[in-house]
């Protein structure tokens, strides 16, 4: 017994001199990292700030609509994450499926940190979107008799960590097999996305399937119940005209260094939707997500994905691979095509339009975007050539050459990517972070957790407010509003509620601008939004381009708007040009740079008032290309920008009583975005 004893000592002296040595060489800074983002440690961090210091304008209730076969404007948020996702739970979430569908409808919620949330104006329709890897993963937690490894798994998968989440992201991403070299040993060219060959997580391996009765068949079964649950609580908020809600997850395979190339799954209704939410835990890459899909969703089921974060795909979005190294063939393009008429271009981790450098001149292109252009040889976390919306329409134009269709015509929207349970919440007022209690309260948002952190990664430097998605459609119903995404009728803002309307056509002039009714003469005589237009044999005038913008009544009236057209060559080269169309004021584009004359108008830092009368309630354009040629391919598409006002972190220096922070710009130009226009020679 002696012996033993002499054993156990020394084994938990071991142990003691073990857990010792980790400490200092890292699980102090690991502890600190907790302290800092756990929400146990909020209520202390909140009483740092007086939300009081800050004027929010006051709450408006919807307004009610009638069918209008003109279309109406409705506002809508189609990325969305609650308690339910693994992530989110680890962020400190606590919020429901339910709490998110009441915050849509106009109620009024705490944040993870202790913030109050709510919404200037209601929603019109929503999807949530948890992420379908973690369907199951908790699903029996609450059950008795579970066994100690259960245990151990749903104590990992409940208590709020990020710690335990950087471990789970490190563990999805797999590494994969490629070269960022060429045969020669030289670095890959800059930007150019390299095909790697990963492999997904196997289900089996995961602790909840692994070691719990059942093993992968019960977790695909609870997957399932809880698939079954997002569409059962669907179906109990849809109420048509008021709220229209979409059975929705979202389809997430992990890329190195944060990378994402994620995609929102959207369905139409709710009758003969698949009983299993197919996820990167089932599936290789989209296109065998797509294939799955239309499988298992047969009539009046349909669907439609929509990609988010192109800006942080690593290039790999508007690549010829897929995400397991694959290329693409006819049929497989002909499939994306099908599926995928939206792209979500803005959201709170930045914008996707364009980066300069990265085959775009265009001045804004630096908005909300501080990746640089790629090195050679560079991997990840810059902006690639193949990343952002604006080359992916270019793509597409070369892609219609090459088969004789466009596989990459795509309309524009902005969500939120909010993991607080809060769907539209994008007031820079009202920003209370998208990560839980990692960004709540406003003192973690200008914290860094780690001295090493990438600016990509940074919720300071990098985070936006989020942004809305507008659509036009006739009524507010699942079927109007599924008909509009798939028409491409709709339009992407970083945030404040921008009304905008863009129409092209051969039968109406450019005194459309003086019509009584300019919207019924541009939709009788042209397409909308996200429409084609197909040159007639003799054609050699450029179409009318019809723009009409209205600013927020809550936020800063406009300063511009401006036309962005891509075309291609007889060469099939690509080019891209950007002419300011309408200024406020009544001011004129000068000629020769093609923009509108800067005037004053800015903002007091103390409080977030406008400073200033300079600016327009609404402006309206007729456009017409004079670079036109009837035999080239082209997109078209409307950018409007409002007058600055206050970002995110200037509203939360005011809360905190400090300046604006230097790392960051104080004031914000918020913007909207139409989906393209196509003329198809």
């Amino acid at each position: 017994m002696s012996v033993l004893k002499k054993i156990f000592g020394v084994l938990s002296f071991l142990l003691v001199l073990g857990i010792v040595l980790a400490w200092f060489n890292g699980g102090s800074g690991l502890y600190r990292m907790y302290q800092a983002t756990s929400p146990t440690t909020a209520p202390a961090d909140y009483t740092l700030q007086d939300d009081t210091l800050v004027d929010i304008p006051p709450f408006e209730p919807k307004k009610s609509t009638s069918y209008n076969p003109e279309k109406n404007l409705y506002w809508g948020d189609l990325h969305v994450h609650t308690e339910a996702s693994f992530d989110a739970k680890l962020f400190g979430t606590n919020l429901t499926i339910e709490d998110a569908y009441r915050f849509a409808r106009g109620e009024s919620l705490r944040s993870p940190g202790g913030e109050s949330m709510q919404l200037s104006r209601p929603l019109d329709f929503v999807a949530i979107t948890d992420h379908a890897e973690g369907f199951g993963m908790r699903t029996r937690c609450g059950d008795e008799g579970l066994t100690v490894l259960e245990k151990v798994n749903c104590w990992f998968l409940e208590k709020p960590n990020v710690i335990t989440f950087q471990l789970l992201r490190g563990i999805a991403v797999q590494p994969g097999d490629s070269s960022n070299t060429e045969p020669d040993g030289s670095p890959s060219p800059a930007g150019i996305y390299q095909p790697e060959f990963r492999r997904p997580p196997d289900i089996s391996l995961l602790p909840i399937c692994k070691f719990g009765k059942g093993g992968v068949e019960r977790c695909f079964r609870d997957s399932n119940a809880d698939w079954a649950e997002y569409i059962e609580l669907a179906d109990l908020y849809y109420d048509p005209g008021t709220l229209t809600t979409f059975a929705a997850y979202e389809f997430s395979p992990s890329l190195p260094d944060s990378g994402k190339h994620h995609r929102n799954v959207i369905f139409n209704d709710t009758r003969q939707l698949p009983e299993h939410a197919i996820s990167s835990l089932d599936v290789n890459n989209a296109l065998e997500l797509w294939r799955g899909l239309e499988e298992t969703c047969t009539e009046p089921c349909d669907f439609l994905t929509i990609p988010h974060n192109m800006n942080k795909g690593w290039g790999l979005f508007y690549s010829r691979y897929t995400w397991d190294g694959e290329s693409y063939d006819i049929e497989d393009w002909r499939l994306r095509k099908r599926r995928e008429p939206l792209a979500e271009m803005y959201q709170v981790k930045g914008a996707s339009e364009c980066a300069l450098g990265v085959g775009a001149t265009d001045e804004e292109c630096t908005f909300s975007q501080i990746l640089a252009p790629c090195e050679p040889g560079q991997k990840t976390g810059c902006a690639f050539q193949t990343g952002f919306a604006r080359q992916g329409l270019k793509i597409g134009m070369e892609l219609d050459q090459e088969l004789g269709f466009n596989p990459l015509a795509f309309g524009m929207i902005a969500a939120t990517d909010t993991h607080n349970a809060a769907p539209g919440d994008v007031e820079e007022w009202d920003f209370v972070g998208k990560t839980g209690a990692i960004g709540s309260p406003a003192i973690r948002r200008f914290r860094q957790v780690r001295d090493d952190i990438p600016p990509y990664n940074s919720t300071l430097q990098f985070h936006t407010s989020g942004g809305i998605a507008g659509v036009w459609a006739e009524e507010n119903t699942r079927e109007a509003i599924f008909a509009a995404m798939q028409r491409r009728e709709a339009y992407a803002t970083s945030g404040p509620r921008m009304m905008l309307r863009f129409f092209a056509g051969w039968d109406f002039a450019p005194s459309i601008i003086n019509d009584a009714a300019p919207i019924s003469t541009a939709s009788s005589g042209g397409v909308p939004m996200g429409g084609v237009l197909q040159p007639e044999a003799d054609q050699i005038e450029s179409p009318t381009f019809f723009v009409w913008a209205a600013a927020d009544t809550q936020s800063a009236p406009l300063q511009r708007v401006q036309m962005v057209k891509g075309w291609i060559d007889a060469n099939g080269k690509t080019h891209e040009k950007v002419w300011d169309v309408a200024c406020a004021d009544g001011k004129k584009v000068d000629p020769a740079t093609q923009r509108c004359p800067d005037y004053e108008a800015s903002v007091n830092l103390q409080d977030c008032s406008l400073e200033g009368d300079g600016g327009a309630t609404e402006l309206m354009a007729a456009f017409r290309d004079p670079d036109f040629e009837a035999d080239q391919a082209a997109f078209y598409y409307v950018r409007a920008l409002q007058n600055p006002t206050c970002r995110w972190s200037t509203y939360d220096a005011i809360r905190l009583g400090n300046d604006p922070d230097p790392r960051v710009p104080a004031t914000i130009r918020e913007r909207v975005w139409s989906s393209p226009i196509w003329i198809d020679p």
